[in-house]
């Protein structure tokens, strides 16, 4: 079962056309994602190392280094689609997010369709490899 609380443990990006595959919030990210039984989910993961901007340019270089949304979702087969109603880029306002999952025990992991992310666009087409523990109640 997908419902309750889930807690970051890796993530990384593979790049379509050369196979290579990176760290781009560094070796030690942070994020959640929950999942209500109602049908609603948030999502968000940050880099390593933030820190509290103290320029206009350090804000926006925050921006980069996060992920976060939130929405309805379905569940679909190995699929869940979240339509998006808050998220940090408001060019995903609106859409449709597909996620494919395998849950194994206390492990969840998540593939993205491959895509062009607003994050590293000059990626070109990535897929993210996101990796979730479930939430213990000692966790939470």
């Amino acid at each position: 079962m997908i419902h309750g609380a889930w807690m970051l443990s890796s993530y990384s990006v593979e790049v379509k056309s050369n196979g290579r595959t990176f760290a781009p919030m560094g070796t030690q990210p942070s994020g959640y994602v929950i999942f209500t039984p109602e049908g609603r989910l948030s999502f968000t993961l940050a880099a390593d190392g933030r820190k509290a901007a103290e320029t206009n340019d350090d804000r926006a270089k925050l921006l980069n280094s996060m992920i976060a949304y939130t929405g309805t979702y379905q569940l679909e087969a190995d699929q869940w689609i979240t339509q998006v109603d808050v998220a940090w880029d408001p060019a995903w306002v609106g859409t449709q997010q597909v996620r494919y999952f395998k849950i194994n025990g206390d492990q969840l992991t998540v593939t993205t369709p491959w895509r062009v992310m607003p994050n590293w666009p000059e990626e070109g087409l990535t897929r993210s490899i996101v990796r979730f523990q479930r939430c213990m109640s000692e966790n939470i």
